[in-house]
């Protein structure tokens, strides 16, 4: 299978909106966004300047179809990132409930990521991960954060196997998770 990653663009807002959907599941979805979820998440990705901004995201193909995505941005915007996106979910969802925060900050924070179900088991959730660690990293970053439900260890033991290490526990959207971080680049076989 050739996959092929790349910068995402604004046409690339429905994979986006799936990710941070992948991510958080439709029930916390539509809870924060209203029934409307996936419009409203489209419109928050071709934003340039928000939390889910397809600048913020690169996105896999295998030849010109999107099959999976990844969120990134430097934890220390949280707040102006968030901001942005309220703006756009509340026409969506007047009587929003926000969320905790995800990160602290001084660190790169990768959001959300997915990959199409039929797509899944070819190491393309690995290519995105390692790409968006890899660009932080080579943007100057020294530290590269994420969160993973405790009851994801699937997901945990990939990050583990990227570098990833615990660093802490967090509540984030009534679940309990992990908070892991990458401090270097590894040389990965």
């Amino acid at each position: 299978m050739d996959v092929e990653i790349r910068q995402a663009t604004a046409d690339d807002s429905e994979i986006i909106a799936l990710a941070v959907v992948m991510a958080i599941g439709e029930d916390s979805a539509k809870m924060y966004c209203g029934e409307h979820y996936m419009e409203a998440l489209q419109e928050v990705a071709k934003l340039k300047d928000s939390q889910y901004s397809y600048l913020n995201a690169l996105v896999a193909t295998v030849g010109r179809v999107a099959v999976g995505a990844i969120i990134g941005y430097d934890g220390d915007m949280l707040q102006r990132l968030r901001d942005n996106t309220l703006a756009v979910v509340r026409k969506y969802n007047p009587d929003l409930v926000v969320v905790d925060d995800e990160t602290d900050g001084n660190e790169f924070y990768l959001d959300s990521i997915c990959v199409l179900p039929e797509y899944r088991c070819h190491g393309i959730g690995r290519m995105l991960l390692m790409a968006m660690r890899d660009k932080a990293f080579a943007a100057g970053y020294k530290t590269v954060g994420l969160l993973v439900d405790y009851e994801n260890p699937d997901a945990e033991r990939l990050y583990v196997s990227l570098g990833f290490e615990r660093v802490g526990d967090k509540m984030f959207c009534g679940h309990r998770m992990r908070h892991l971080q990458s401090r270097t680049l590894y040389e990965l076989f």
